[in-house]
């Protein structure tokens, strides 16, 4: 159904397109008429026509005035003008206000319908248009929170690869490199506290950690205002990523532009939690509690996941921020802790190079600034390193074989060695953990490659998805799939293609067996998807290269 709205100021004219409209058109409109400009602007704002037939000249305000008029509050309606004089008089201001065609009177009956089936066709497209982006928003918003579920998933409890972040944060358009992790918890409220203006004594801790009560009746309750929680956290921030609830907890990731988030700004983050949490009650009836995290690098979001979490075990604050809680360390202005973590971090990924590389900016920072006046510290600060850069590395299986005397030369080492000794020592060693760590890594994801290849070689024939072979290898299919890639340069099915191909070629070599046969032969049940397989590797069809050997 069209709305479509007449606008003349003579009778006639209106009676004529009238009956134009019922005769070729039949139900598929609606049509009311004006007989002068204010009429017409005053109808335009209740009926909201799809289209406009507007007379030039009509007394009082004249069509070009009331087009402009209508356009402020019906942006879409197609405007066609209808005018007794020199249409190029008005062609300028009829322009700029889109009118999709001008008709001279008196009016062509062909002309005119025709010039409405093609402003009817307009609609029609646009109304398509209009259809698919809703369909493609609907689509979306089902599934945007599995992608932002995936990023909290992967940053929290993955280990985090840098690829599969970056990955993420590109489908959400998340160009931050910082952020932190806000804990929101719900529960029944404790004993005692149920006056927010009385004092709180701690409160034991209930089973979620979080001196919240009932922690799994209020987790399932909550699942039913998931989506409304949704909606107020991001509220907070617009690009604020939303975990899937875990028993009576929902993790939030924050991204940040900064490093470090000042005092100034940890006071508003909190005053607006506080906002936050106070509406979320009201509108879901259920208490709750929010532990924030410290600001840190994308690949360290575990440690302001656990950070969040300690803020709301160890307080029972409705809002709390790990800086604002006593810690058990805290270190001098000037002492890197920054060049520390990426060096610990470095050993831990089996990055040799970055291990080396901040293995000797840190030494070169004892040396300019603690080396004249506390040597001896420098030297325990090395072997606390040393030893524990080897202790990660024993952990992950680098080392093999611990042996308790091995390092029975290390306390020689670092008493006689000089300075310069020591900074070339020190680095090399942080470079071996780093590197028996990768080695290892290495070794292993060669053993379960090597191991997947001889499985695929031997059951190539079979119907073999990657479950099977990653069951067979005791792994997840996604760790077998990204190993695969690394250590092969090929994905699983390329490999598996290959192999699968490469016996086909040399069964049709032979020249005995149907390409029907030889198809199921290497593992395919539809002789045509083989073909097609076949001529993309090979560029000739199965049958043309038995042909040409």
């Amino acid at each position: 159904m069209y709305r479509v709205l007449l606008a003349d100021d003579e009778g006639i004219a209106i009676d004529s397109l009238t009956y134009i409209m019922d005769k070729e058109f039949h139900d598929k409109c609606e049509v009311r008429s004006a007989r002068s400009g204010r009429a017409v602007i005053e109808m335009a704002e209740t009926f909201r026509p799809d289209i406009a037939v507007m007379d030039i000249r009509m007394p009082g305000i004249d069509g070009i005035e009331a087009i402009r008029e209508i356009r402020k509050f019906s942006p879409a309606t197609v405007f066609i003008v209808l005018t007794a004089y020199d249409k190029f008089s008005f062609a300028k201001d009829a322009l700029d206000l889109g009118v999709m065609s001008f008709l001279t009177k008196p009016l062509d009956r062909k002309v005119f319908v025709d010039t409405m089936t093609r402003a009817m066709a307009g609609i029609d497209r646009t109304r398509e248009q209009r259809s698919r982006e809703l369909s493609n928003r609907e689509k979306l918003d089902a599934v945007v929170p599995m992608i932002e579920n995936g990023l909290v998933y992967s940053l929290l409890l993955l280990d985090n690869s840098p690829q599969v972040t970056a990955s993420y944060c590109n489908l959400l358009e998340i160009p931050e490199s910082y952020g932190f992790v806000a804990l929101l918890a719900c529960g029944d409220v404790a004993s005692g506290h149920e006056n927010p203006e009385q004092p709180k004594a701690p409160a034991p801790l209930t089973g979620s950690g979080d001196h919240l009560g009932n922690p799994i009746g209020t987790g399932i309750r909550l699942q039913k205002y998931y989506a409304k929680i949704r909606e107020i956290l991001k509220e907070y921030s617009a690009h604020a990523v939303i975990g899937q609830i875990m028993m009576n907890k929902i993790p939030v990731f924050i991204p940040y532009e900064a490093a470090r988030m000042d005092y100034v700004e940890r006071v508003r983050v909190i005053d607006r939690v506080r906002r936050i949490i106070s509406r979320l009650k009201e509108e879901t009836g259920v208490n709750y509690r929010m532990g924030i995290g410290s600001v840190m690098p994308l690949s360290d979001m575990r440690t302001s996941y656990r950070e969040a979490l300690r803020s709301l075990c160890e307080n029972n604050e409705t809002v709390s921020h790990a800086d604002d809680l006593p810690v058990s360390c805290t270190y001098e202005q000037d002492y890197p802790i920054d060049l520390e973590k990426q060096l610990f971090d470095s050993v831990k990924n089996g990055n040799i190079r970055d291990a080396g590389l901040y293995a000797d900016q840190f030494f070169t920072w004892m040396e300019k600034t603690q080396a004249a006046t506390y040597e001896n510290n420098v030297r325990l600060k090395t072997i606390e390193f040393v030893l524990w850069a080897e202790h990660i590395a024993y952990q992950s299986g680098g080392f093999g074989l611990y042996r308790f005397a091995d390092r029975g030369d290390y306390l020689n080492i670092i008493s006689d060695y000089t300075v310069a000794e020591l900074h070339t020592w020190f680095v090399t060693k942080i470079r071996d953990a780093a590197e028996k760590i990768a080695d290892k890594a290495k070794s292993s994801a060669s053993s379960l490659t090597h191991r997947a290849k001889e499985y695929i070689d031997s059951h190539y024939s079979r119907d073999l998805s990657l479950d099977d072979v990653s069951r067979e290898l005791n792994i997840s299919p996604y760790y077998f799939s990204k190993i695969f890639k690394e250590e092969e340069g090929v994905t699983f099915i390329e490999y598996l293609t290959g192999i699968r191909l490469s016996h086909a070629k040399k069964l049709l070599a032979e020249n005995k067996l149907p390409v029907k046969e030889i198809c199921a032969a290497v593992g395919y049940q539809d002789p045509n998807y083989f073909s097609r397989l076949f001529r993309r590797s090979e560029g000739v069809s199965p049958t043309e290269y038995r042909e040409s050997r």
